[in-house]
């Protein structure tokens, strides 16, 4: 019992995809509000690559997850019916049409009108695809999961992974992250909010039992693991932070060792969620 290290497939593909569906709706912002300038438009919509390549790597570690990836189509079948089938089917949306935009931009394909339009669209499947993977984990008979903390947790990852992704990739085309230096506030309130949702669900673990088992059992590090992810939290956050309060545009290392940092401390926090998986009447064993 612990972290649920055993569901790092899904650990990766819901923290990675939740992040890159934030950063995508920033990045979109970006691009929409007319600022940039045409070359520096032109490198931010290159920069992008990196969230499909990131939402790729994504989505084969869930197909690994089922065991076979010609299981993944099966869990088309009941969309609309089915959280799961939502789940995949809002995210292949996204990724199917955030890439072919994407791709159509980058060759000079696509119309200016349109290709606002386009965007908006996109960034709108990005929401339902956030909303579409906490919803698979609102199930009646896991008490851990089925509360108001597991939708606050998952929300809360596309705001303190997607500002610093798009961060990073923005710097990458080699944009001025001092022209955007209120966006980190975003993330710095998200993990406020993160703390204060880990301490209120520690509280009540204890009042979660059954006949066979205490969910405070099922991750009996949770106070340490919760403090360890808020640390990578700050400490990412710090590396675009403070370079920004020297009014110094932060170099890309430094950035993509901010995006490691926060990246590992959801990922702690999603192996707790896992970690604290237990069904009404069963003992877990593992």
């Amino acid at each position: 019992m612990g972290m649920g290290l055993h569901e790092w497939p899904l650990m990766f593909f819901t923290v990675i995809g939740q992040s890159v569906a934030g950063a995508f709706i920033i990045m979109g912002l970006a691009i929409l509000s007319g600022k940039l300038p045409e070359e520096l438009n032109r490198k931010v919509h290159y920069s992008m690559f990196g969230l499909w390549a990131l939402m790729g790597i994504g989505f084969l570690l869930s197909m690994m997850h089922m065991g076979s990836p010609l299981r993944a189509f099966n869990s088309f079948i009941r969309f609309g019916q089915s959280s799961l089938s939502n789940e995949i089917a809002s995210g292949a949306t996204f990724f199917a049409l955030g890439g072919l935009y994407w791709l159509l931009a980058v060759l000079n394909k696509m119309p200016a009108a349109l290709g606002k339009l386009w965007l908006a669209l996109v960034m709108v499947l990005a929401v339902l695809f956030i909303i579409a993977i906490s919803r698979v984990y609102q199930i009646d008979t896991v008490p851990t999961w089925y509360n108001g903390f597991t939708t606050f947790n998952f929300v809360l990852t596309a705001f303190i992974g997607g500002p610093i992704l798009a961060a990073l990739l923005m710097r990458i085309a080699g944009f001025n992250l001092n022209c955007v230096s209120s966006l980190p506030l975003l993330s710095v309130i998200a993990v406020v909010i993160s703390a204060i949702v880990a301490t209120s669900q520690g509280f009540e673990l204890g009042s979660i039992q059954t006949s066979v088992q205490r969910a405070v059992d099922l991750v009996p590090d949770y106070g340490f693991l919760m403090g360890l992810k808020l640390v990578a939290l700050v400490l990412g956050l710090s590396c675009w932070i403070a370079p920004l309060l020297r009014k110094n545009n932060p170099s890309v290392a430094i950035m993509a060792l901010g995006f490691v940092l926060v990246f590992a401390g959801e990922f702690i926090g999603r192996g707790v969620f896992y970690g604290l998986h237990m069904t009404v009447g069963m003992a877990v064993v593992g």
